[in-house]
């Protein structure tokens, strides 16, 4: 019998059922999927308003019924009226029949499962023995982003700078409640960001490099999630041509949207789907510099809308309502 109800997740909802070490095996599962051309995932539409833009993103992966769209919404007017920039929801369905089963907060979400794909690319790309974070930014995916990285290296301190000190002091006060946190360092120039970091990740909206390539140690990975669009970048052309290994989510929404690559017209090395695959290789050698650029893919929101609903539907998560 169908069911007519549908389950509503807040964003509390959402974090309990995909806690990080679970949303990175999800991740590996959808990259790898996507790069074995085994999801139906069509590129993600634009619908633009005179406020903002809003990106409509379907996939369905079938192997295990995944199933999902997001709408995500950018209104950078929004914080004037006490608004989040950016919103989202997602919205769950069985294949089999098309009914919707869940709806959820996409901006939890999205969190999540970006800062697990950036630690799926680390723990590919970055030095097993890596300890120190070159870390720019301070918000929701910066935090995330470090997250990951904890669930797959060891880390010991954390190099962070933000466009506020203010933004940079609460995300370190945050870190230093968690389990095993490294220690943090609020630095004041980029290049005390980088200069001995084993992995810097980028999460920032700046238009324009975040640092110097040239300030790069030898064996540095670097994540960059910030930026989506052709012409802005967190990351300079000397770090594109300094780096061994370049790899991506997509390499189609990458040409399309990755101002990181598209600016210094770099060449592409692998997908990331494609190293989890055993097709192409990740790290090869600890001197190796190696680039992951991330712009989102719309089956890491449908696999992680899965793997919440089902969690979910464990725990009793949510509030069920009528659907017709």
């Amino acid at each position: 019998m169908i069911d007519k109800k549908i389950r509503i997740l807040s964003a509390a909802d959402v974090r309990a059922a995909l806690p990080m070490p679970k949303a990175i095996d999800a991740m590996r599962h959808a990259y790898g999927q996507l790069s074995a051309g085994k999801a139906i995932a069509p590129p993600r539409q634009h619908v633009s308003t005179d406020k903002g833009v809003t990106l409509i993103m379907p996939a369905y992966l079938p192997e295990r019924s995944e199933f999902g769209i997001k709408v995500v919404s950018v209104y950078d007017d929004n914080p004037s009226l006490n608004l989040s920039r950016i919103t989202a929801t997602v919205l769950v369905l069985d294949p089999a029949t098309g009914t919707p089963k869940a709806f959820m907060d996409g901006a939890s979400l999205t969190a999540i499962r970006t800062g697990a794909g950036g630690g799926v690319a680390a723990d590919l790309l970055a030095r097993k023995d890596s300890k120190t974070v070159g870390l720019f930014g301070a918000g929701v995916q910066a935090r995330a982003q470090l997250q990951a990285v904890m669930a797959i290296r060891d880390i010991t301190s954390v190099n962070l700078i933000s466009r506020t000190q203010t933004s940079a002091q609460q995300l370190a006060t945050q870190i230093s409640e968690w389990t095993d946190a490294p220690e943090v360092n609020l630095v004041s120039t980029p290049q005390q960001v980088v200069a001995d970091a084993d992995i810097v990740l980028c999460a920032t909206t700046s238009a324009t490099p975040l640092f110097d390539g040239h300030a790069l140690q030898s064996g540095t990975h670097i994540t960059a999630v910030g930026t989506f669009v052709p012409e802005k970048r967190e990351v300079d052309t000397t770090t594109i041509r300094r780096a061994h290994r370049i790899v991506v989510d997509s390499r189609e929404a990458c040409l399309e949207e990755a101002g990181d690559l598209i600016i210094p017209n770099a060449e592409i090395d692998a997908e990331i789907g494609e190293i989890v695959n055993g097709d192409k290789p990740g790290r090869q050698s600890d001197d190796e510099i190696t680039f992951f650029k991330s712009v989102g893919v719309a089956v890491q929101d449908a696999v992680a809308g899965a793997a919440i609903l089902a969690a979910a539907e464990a725990k009793g998560l949510g509030v069920l309502a009528d659907l017709w």
